[in-house]
């Protein structure tokens, strides 16, 4: 499937304070916590759970969450399906950066272990 600038344009004005309390309540209904989803998103974007709060606070857009991001070097390394889309295919920068991070919380709902979902 490809994303269409649409797509993209919907996902970049996206708050990510609206995503977050999805991404805590896939996680946590399948027995995983909050400590863990943190650790998820710090792996890929460097923000602790302080900072993190604070961009929610902030209702940043994904855009911005992503500029501001400081992306793991082994994000590259997240591959596969998300959303019916395959991650290595998608060529805008910003659409792929939100997949990672769909890609990591699908990973560790799902019970993988985190050595795996943190690619070491």
């Amino acid at each position: 499937m490809k994303t269409t600038p649409q797509h993209n344009e919907r996902i970049a004005k996206m708050t990510f304070s609206s995503v977050y309390p999805h991404y805590i309540t896939k996680v946590e209904s399948k027995g995983r916590t909050i400590e863990e989803l943190h650790q998820v998103i710090e792996w890929l974007t460097g923000f602790d759970a302080k900072k993190l709060q604070e961009l929610i606070d902030e209702k940043v857009t994904f855009e911005t969450f992503f500029k501001r991001a400081k992306l793991n070097p082994n994000a590259h390394l997240i591959t596969g399906l998300i959303c019916g889309y395959r991650i290595e295919e998608i060529e805008n920068p910003l659409t792929k950066q939100a997949r990672y991070l769909d890609k990591l919380v699908d990973e560790l709902a799902k019970g993988k272990k985190m050595e795996k979902i943190l690619r070491q």
